[in-house]
């Protein structure tokens, strides 16, 4: 066990010739298996799922945003209730995103300049500013286990001029960020690399970042749109720069298919609502691809989700079930799905660790590809 304010990395096996590994990352509240998938809990909650349904689908580390939670309640309420972890009811680790990409997804609502970003709430309108040094007190009032530095995310497409001056003035908001820390027993701070989509400037970013000594990296600046070639071939730039000797962390990837690639060039973090939101829509992540419950075909399948899948939902409930909930939109459908499709992200963590320990992450590779059969279509006939 680790102290308050730092923790522990320590790789424990790799793929011969490769890049992917499996570590453990040992916090103050307990140790983390990577790599690791990370339920978004973006408001101070895992959407429909409580903190004994997160134990109990195998999450060791959740995580919250910066963005959302000062607006409502308030970091200054969240601190007074005791912390994020009281606060929400949770005694494992938890990793805040410091707000920049919810701050870049404002682009019409807000003005950035070299001290920070102005923008309009969500909620009310009001204005907003949030700088470096406010998004790291924000994140020590909140009291996670892991933080995360302010950056500008790159906007997808964005000319090299463009994206050249974001990845600077990123850098220069770490350098503001690491400086603003109030508490060596608060949160770790990790480091963001950005650089858009081209290859030079990301390894130059990764470089730069990394120079600054963040026990942590994470990529930013991904899944905004660009094609997944030319995705999978940034994270392999920052990969073959970044020091080995700390985790790596993919910022908001979040398919399966995203999963298993970044883990293959050695990432060790990933969070995205992808696995909840979709359960909130009725969408079904299986090994065979993505399962539409209200499509009229399970009315009456007696079928769970996917045989010899080890969650409560399917250990106890058909997708003829399922279904029924879903179409009436009763909140139970909403608690079951989630149930099901978190477990199955984090099986597939749990899955891809065991193959590489076992030296067979290749056939674990061509495995999750040969076993999936493609999407179904959501336009089906859905009628009761």
């Amino acid at each position: 066990m680790v102290g308050p304010g730092s923790l522990k990395f320590t790789e424990l096996a790799r793929v011969p010739g490769g890049r992917a590994r499996i570590a453990i990352l040992q916090t103050a509240r307990g140790q983390i298996q990577t790599p690791a998938f990370m339920p978004v809990g973006t408001q101070g909650s895992v959407k429909a799922l409580g903190p004994d349904d997160l134990r109990a689908v195998g999450a060791d580390i959740i995580l919250a945003n910066t963005y959302h939670l000062l607006l409502r309640p308030g970091p200054e309420t969240v601190a007074k209730l005791g912390g994020l972890h009281k606060f929400m009811g949770w005694t494992g680790a938890i990793l805040t995103d410091s707000g920049g990409y919810q701050v870049f997804s404002l682009a019409d609502l807000r003005r950035l300049d070299e001290e920070g970003v102005t923008f309009r709430s969500h909620l009310d309108g009001s204005e907003v500013f949030l700088s470096p040094e406010k998004a790291i007190a924000v994140q020590e009032a909140l009291g996670p286990d892991i933080m995360m530095a302010f950056d500008e995310c790159t906007p997808y497409p964005a000319d090299r001029e463009e994206t050249r001056a974001s990845a600077e003035l990123t850098f220069r908001w770490a350098k503001r960020c690491l400086a603003a820390r109030a508490r060596e027993d608060g949160p770790v701070l990790f480091g963001i690399i950005q650089g858009g989509m081209f290859a030079d400037l990301r390894r130059t970013s990764a470089e730069q970042i990394a120079s600054l000594g963040f026990p942590g990296l994470a990529v930013g600046g991904l899944a905004v749109g660009e094609e997944a070639p030319r995705r999978r071939e940034m994270i392999d730039v920052v990969s073959e720069v970044a020091p080995r000797d700390r985790p790596l962390y993919l910022m908001g990837l979040g398919t399966p298919e995203d999963l298993v690639e970044g883990i293959a060039r050695g990432a060790d973090l990933f969070d995205c609502v992808l696995p909840t939101r979709n359960a909130r829509n009725g969408q079904l992540f299986t090994r065979f691809g993505r399962l539409v419950i209200k499509n009229r075909r399970y009315k009456e399948d007696e079928r769970p989700v996917e045989e010899g899948c080890p969650c409560y939902t399917c250990r106890r409930f058909s997708r003829g079930y399922l279904r029924h909930l879903y179409m009436s939109r009763e909140i139970l459908a909403y608690r079951l799905n989630t149930i099901h499709n978190l477990t199955y992200y984090l099986s597939l963590m749990r899955q891809a660790r065991e193959a590489i320990f076992q030296g067979r992450f290749r056939g674990f590779y061509d495995d999750f590809y040969n076993a999936r059969v493609g999407e179904e279509d959501d336009a089906e006939n859905n009628q009761y």
